[in-house]
C-alpha cells in the first residue's frame, strides 16, 4: 500500500519505520524542504517528497504534526485527490504545552473535527493515544491478551475498516469508538489516553465515559490534560543544564 506522512517527529518517524518494515510503500514530508529529511529516509528505507507529493500519490494519508500547525498547510493541498484515499490524523491539543489557545477548540469540536474542517477532507482519528515507545516497541501477535488496543473513529466505515487493518498488521487491536464526535474519549487527559490497555480494558473505560461530553467531564478532562502538560514541562526544565 502507498502510505504518506505528513511529519516526521516521533509518530511519524516511528510510523513510518513500522509500515517499512511492513513493505508497505511509504513517503515521507515535513514543513521544510525533503533534504531535510534524507538521512533518516535511508536509514528507514523510505522515500521523501513534499507534503504535495505526500497527499497527491498515496492511499493513506498520516497527518501527524502539532494540532496550531495544521493552519499552515496548504489550502489546496487536498484539491482534486480521489474520493476514496484515507486520512489518519493523529493531532492532539496541547494548549500549554505548544498550541497556544484555539478558540473553537474550547467549545464542542474533537480534536480532530476541527482538523476535518480546517482540510476539508474526512478523517479517521487514530495513532493519538499510544506513546512513540510502545508504538515502536510493543506489538504482540493477533490473540495475545495483553495486546494493545487502541481506539478509532471516523464517519466513513471503510475508511475506518482498512485503519483497523493496518493497526493488526503493526500488531495491535483496535475498538472502533463510532463517528468523529466521539474521538473526545481518547483525546490528552482521559482515561484512556495513553495508557496501553488491552482491548476489554479499553472497551470498559470508553464506555464509562457515556455518549455525551456533558460540561463536568469536559471540565475533568481539561484539568488532567492540563496536569499532564505541566508533568511535560517541568520534566523538559529538569533536562536543562
Amino acid at each position: 500500500m502507498n502510505i504518506g506522512i505528513i511529519g516526521a517527529g516521533n509518530i511519524g518517524g516511528t510510523l513510518a519505520r513500522r509500515l517499512s518494515q511492513l513493505n508497505h510503500n511509504v513517503t515521507i514530508a515535513n514543513s521544510r524542504e525533503p533534504e531535510t529529511l534524507k538521512e533518516l529516509a535511508t536509514e528507514i528505507n523510505v522515500k521523501t517528497g513534499t507534503v504535495y507529493d505526500v497527499a497527491r500519490n498515496n492511499d493513506i494519508v498520516v497527518i501527524t504534526i502539532p494540532q496550531k500547525n495544521i493552519l499552515n498547510l496548504p489550502k489546496d493541498l487536498f484539491d482534486g485527490v480521489k474520493d476514496d484515499m484515507i486520512i489518519i490524523d493523529t493531532c492532539n491539543y496541547y494548549p500549554l504545552l505548544r498550541d497556544g489557545v484555539i478558540d473553537e477548540l474550547e467549545q464542542d469540536l474533537t480534536n480532530s473535527e476541527w482538523v476535518q474542517t480546517k482540510i476539508q477532507r474526512p478523517v479517521v482519528k487514530a495513532f493519538n493515544s499510544i506513546a512513540f515507545t510502545s508504538l515502536a516497541n510493543a506489538s504482540r501477535p493477533k490473540g495475545d491478551n495483553n495486546r494493545i488496543a487502541l481506539p478509532v473513529s471516523g464517519d466513513r466505515e471503510k475508511d475506518k475498516e482498512v485503519v483497523s487493518d493496518l493497526l493488526n498488521q503493526l500488531g495491535f487491536d483496535s475498538f472502533d469508538v463510532g463517528e468523529l464526535k466521539n474521538s473526545w474519549k481518547y483525546e490528552p487527559g482521559t482515561p484512556t489516553y495513553c495508557m496501553d490497555f488491552n482491548l476489554e480494558t479499553l472497551k470498559r473505560k470508553l464506555n464509562e465515559l457515556g455518549m455525551v461530553r456533558t460540561p463536568e467531564i469536559r471540565t475533568n478532562i481539561n484539568s488532567r490534560r492540563t496536569a499532564q502538560e505541566k508533568q511535560i514541562l517541568e520534566y523538559f526544565a529538569q533536562q536543562k543544564p
